[in-house]
């Protein structure tokens, strides 16, 4: 089959008349538009090499959606299983916070300044294969840094994650206090070296706002990007947006991997947190402030390994969710370019053929 033959089999596939046919070609046409290129002149050799190649990418891609579904059960559990000691540890503060506001107390952390300058803590991925999950907590954060430039507020970053430096790096015009890189689990020591960072911006008065920006994990194939102020902090201890919703999730969805039709697939059960009411005549013996010193710093070191977590379990949600799409991609595309080559090699054997009877004809 020539190449112009070969060129006419390939767009002729669909009808531009036909409705469900421009719907098809409009959901696969970036998925097509590269393999079109590829085989409109390649030989049988190139096509063979080609199938292979894309083969070898689609055992890798799904391997590593394998391996992301492995690792989002665990952040999962991660995220769920701190999530008590933070809800009981809001809850005493809270409690506090409302004994203390009868009397005249001054708590550095909770001390509400007209604000002139913000912090900005973007929680970002070290990897990449995972979809938009970097880019969308980047615009969020530029989307944010547009909304204080317009309010006239200063502003400065302190990036977490390897993508995120990198990213801001190579902008000079933002003001970055610090650049962290994030580790594959996150722990409480990484979560206190930004709260230390974190605490002495504030309490020096260098910003007056603490603003936390991360992925939070709402299921498998989403993910939300959010932004909750970390200080001051909030007069009912609740963990709240820039508009004052909460945030907390009242559901989580557990993942697990199991075996359908001799296939791995994941399954998900939804389990729903239980809030325990903090009882309102709980007295404490010590004085307010004195627990208030000793759980404040415990308070921000927890919300921003609470962040972490989230924002890892998120990034591997979306990295499986990016590898299952590259795997069936790979599925098409191999589909795709095996019945080019069979139709090319059924060419030239006709070919072949014609030219052994045409001169046998020309002998007899």
């Amino acid at each position: 089959m020539s190449c112009s033959n070969l060129s006419m089999w390939v767009s002729s596939k669909t009808s531009p008349s036909d409705p469900s046919s421009r719907s098809y070609r409009s959901f696969h046409r970036h998925s097509r538009s590269s393999s079109v290129r590829l085989i409109q002149c390649g030989s049988l050799r190139e096509l063979r090499n080609r199938i292979d190649s894309v083969k070898s990418t689609q055992k890798i891609t799904e391997a590593m959606k394998l391996v992301a579904a492995a690792k989002v059960r665990r952040a999962q559990e991660a995220v769920v299983n701190g999530r008590p000691f933070s809800q009981t540890l809001v809850e005493v503060l809270y409690s506090i916070n409302e004994q203390v506001q009868t009397e005249d107390i001054d708590i550095p952390l909770t001390k509400v300044r007209p604000v002139k300058k913000v912090a900005l803590v973007v929680v970002t991925g070290d990897r990449g294969l995972c979809g938009g999950f970097n880019s969308a907590i980047i615009k969020k954060a530029e989307a944010r840094i547009a909304e204080l430039k317009d309010l006239g507020l200063e502003y400065t970053l302190i990036s977490v994650g390897r993508k995120g430096n990198t990213y801001f790096l190579r902008r000079p015009y933002i003001p970055v206090e610090k650049f962290l890189e994030g580790g594959r689990l996150p722990t409480a020591k990484e979560a206190q070296a930004i709260a230390d960072n974190v605490f002495s911006l504030f309490i020096s008065e260098e910003v007056d706002k603490v603003e936390l920006l991360y992925t939070k994990f709402v299921s498998l194939v989403k993910s939300s990007p959010v932004i909750h102020t970390l200080l001051p902090l909030s007069p009912k201890g609740e963990i709240c947006d820039i508009n004052g919703n909460c945030v907390d999730a009242a559901e989580d969805e557990f993942f697990r991997l199991t075996t359908k039709e001799g296939k791995l697939t994941v399954e998900r059960d939804v389990v729903r947190t239980q809030t325990v009411d903090f009882s309102p005549i709980l007295q404490f013996e010590q004085d307010p402030v004195q627990i208030l010193d000793a759980l404040l710093p415990l308070y921000l070191n927890s919300q921003i390994l609470r962040a972490l977590q989230e924002s890892l379990a998120s990034e591997l949600a979306a990295r499986m969710t990016a590898m299952s799409n590259a795997t069936d991609n790979a599925v098409e595309l191999r589909k795709t370019l095996s019945m080019v080559y069979n139709r090319q090699r059924q060419a030239k054997i006709t070919g072949e053929i014609l030219e052994i009877v045409a001169g046998a004809d020309a002998l007899a």
